[in-house]
């Protein structure tokens, strides 16, 4: 059991009124809101620890690259990988390009996405098949939004070189049964590598990336209570040599002249430029601030939000849930019959309640349910039953109006 009270008096913005109503922030899909503890980092980073990383020998610079490196031991520890795997980057985009831009496959081969994919995990694989004369595969889904995984069976051939997949969908919120998923895909295929998509799935579920068995494994910090603009790619042990660079600057080297260039092992390799510091900062305290609360305890907080919601919104007339199950972590997608996603959502921001209306970069699951978008709400651990009331209640004044 958690303490709402407390968590939710660790986030300054919560406090924040809009159109003199209390803020209900339900976009926590697109990004979180950061805990104090969080902003205090950054704080005092750029108060008194500020300098560039690996390049100096002052004592400023000593104590950011410890800095920066005991994050990245923090987030290895997090999702049980080892130091060495983890590469700072970006963003979940950010990692995911890094990989199909960098991977030393055939051309001609095979990539397989699913249909629920974000289009950050199918634009990146769609492009290196025009440029290589690769075939882009999809696995299709269920109407409850699940995916088909038997027909994952039936598109694997010995041409197949990548599966990406999503771990939780942004749109949906159906958990997808990666680890079984994984060992089908390596039993017909040892050789295909596998890259999981865990932008979703990091907020909210215990990640054990050993247990998982994946290639590579890819999320960002602003989606889990960090900074914006940093990101994980977890490369596993072995296959960070194979990958290509497709970027690269100072702090990747070991010497450099006109003839010949070398270049450093490990995650420096991929870390070109002066990082994200702060955010990188930010986000081991991210880290640490969910491992305080047991990120267990956060999953079932979350999953009773979402049991509780989706209870609520079934007894409203004209209403529509897609993936209408409570399989999902914390993500509700649903229609109100005659009204578009984004009359409804301007209408929820009256009463202070934030929501997002639109395709949700997932334009080919939009199609496959017939319809231009959908509302979504998706909850985070500051999140409590009370504002639940407030939508629910919202949205029933708003759905009269619109009437």
């Amino acid at each position: 059991m958690i303490d709402s009270k407390h968590i939710r008096e660790q986030f300054p913005i919560l406090n924040k009124r809009i159109n003199n109503n209390s803020l209900v922030y339900f976009d926590n899909g697109a990004t979180t809101q950061k805990p104090k503890v969080v902003i205090d980092s950054v704080v005092k980073y750029y108060s008194e620890q500020n300098a560039n990383i690996h390049r100096g020998v002052h004592t400023l610079s000593r104590e950011a690259t410890e800095l920066f490196e005991s994050a990245r031991q923090t987030v290895s520890s997090f999702i049980n990988s080892k130091t060495e795997e983890i590469i700072f980057t970006s963003g979940t985009t950010d990692s995911i390009n890094i990989v199909a831009n960098g991977l030393d496959i055939p051309k001609g081969s095979e990539i397989i996405v699913s249909q629920m994919e974000h289009h950050s995990n199918i634009l990146p694989w769609q492009l290196w098949c025009e440029r290589n004369n690769g075939k882009l595969k999809v696995i299709p889904i269920n109407r409850d939004g699940t995916l088909q995984i038997k027909k994952l069976e039936s598109l694997i051939t010995h041409n197949t070189a990548v599966v990406a997949l999503t771990h939780v969908s942004n749109t949906l919120g159906v958990i997808n049964p990666v680890n079984e998923i994984i060992q089908k895909v390596k039993a017909i295929d040892q050789r295909i590598l596998v890259l999981i998509d865990g932008a979703q799935s990091v907020p909210h579920m215990s990640i054990d990336v050993k247990n998982m068995d994946c290639d590579f494994f890819v999320f960002s910090g602003h989606k889990m209570y960090a900074p914006t603009g940093c990101g994980v790619l977890y490369v596993k042990k072995g296959l960070m040599d194979q990958l290509k660079l497709s970027k690269t600057g100072g702090g990747t080297i070991k010497t450099v002249s006109f003839e010949r260039t070398e270049y450093v092992n490990g995650p420096l390799r991929f870390e070109a430029g002066t990082p994200n510091i702060e955010a990188v900062v930010g986000l081991a305290k991210a880290c640490e601030f969910m491992n305080s609360i047991g990120v267990n305890n956060i999953s079932e907080h979350e999953h009773s939000l979402l049991v509780y919601a989706q209870n609520e919104l079934r007894a409203i007339e004209g209403v529509e849930i897609y993936a209408d199950h409570s399989n999902k972590a914390a993500v509700i997608s649903f229609n109100v019959k005659g009204q578009h996603p984004f009359d409804v959502g301007t209408l929820l921001d009256k009463y202070g309640v934030a929501i997002r209306t639109d395709h949700h970069c997932t334009q080919p699951l939009m199609n496959y349910y017939g319809i231009q978008g959908t509302i979504r709400a998706s909850f985070a651990i500051y999140n409590v039953k009370e504002e639940i009331d407030i939508f629910i209640e919202a949205l029933k004044k708003g759905i009269k109006l619109l009437s």
